[in-house]
């Protein structure tokens, strides 16, 4: 599923570098990328994702070069291929929780948005504890509940990646079990690789392997360039 080459990453300023000489993740395997802030736990998910494009090597997702695509192009693959939980959710306060949740089918031509997907939707938020806010606004939904609506989100497309920034990170305990269980148990059922950051180590033995960020990192010295990387 994922095959990366001798990678390499900079950002533009600063001394933080990210070099990965191999890593291959396989399909039906579920994967926790841990590490302390600054390590580039997010950048290799950006890396993963086509957001972010390497200075030097391959990053493989299945048949396709990721990094050598357009920027369209990369964007297009993402939606079509993978599913995306972001740190930061990326919900858009003007939508509805059913709205963000389609929004994929809303703005990909290549995927057909049927009332088959639409229900899809209502089941997945049901799952998650958000059934009876569909209609309800992102703006006034609490940090847990867009995260929810993000996890949602990701698996409408019945991808096969799951790219995860801590997913679990603003939910409490019974939720945080809740999603973890749907991502873990949609991996299993559908085939699908999940790659997901987290810092809870309490987590990790719902995963069949742990990558440690350090092991990739080059940092001689703590700059503002690294602690945004993580």
């Amino acid at each position: 599923m994922i095959h990366i080459q001798q990678l390499e990453f900079r950002y533009p300023h600063g001394e933080f570098t990210l070099r990965v000489d191999e890593l291959k993740i396989e399909s039906n395997r579920k994967v926790a990328i841990i590490g302390p802030s600054g390590s580039g736990k997010t950048t290799l998910l950006h890396l993963l994702a086509g957001i972010k494009t390497p200075q030097a090597g391959e990053v493989h997702v299945g048949e396709t070069v990721i990094n050598q695509l357009s920027t369209r192009a990369r964007r297009d693959f993402r939606i079509q291929r993978m599913g995306l939980v972001f740190q930061n959710f990326e919900l858009l306060d003007y939508l509805s929780v059913l709205e963000n949740i389609l929004l994929p089918f809303r703005i990909s031509p290549a995927m057909q948005l049927t009332r088959e997907i639409k229900q899809r939707a209502a089941d997945l938020a049901d799952r998650v504890g958000m059934g009876d806010k569909l209609k309800r606004y992102a703006n006034r939904l609490s940090q847990g509940e867009r995260q929810r609506v993000a996890v949602c989100r990701a698996l409408l497309g019945e991808p096969k990646l799951l790219l995860a920034d801590e997913p679990t990170g603003n939910l409490d305990p019974a939720n945080k079990n809740r999603v973890l269980k749907i991502l873990t148990d949609y991996a299993d059922r559908s085939g699908a690789a999940l790659v997901a950051v987290t810092h809870d180590h309490d987590l990790l033995a719902s995963f069949d392997r742990v990558i440690d960020c350090k092991e990739f990192q080059h940092l001689p010295q703590v700059t503002a360039a690294s602690e945004a990387a993580s």
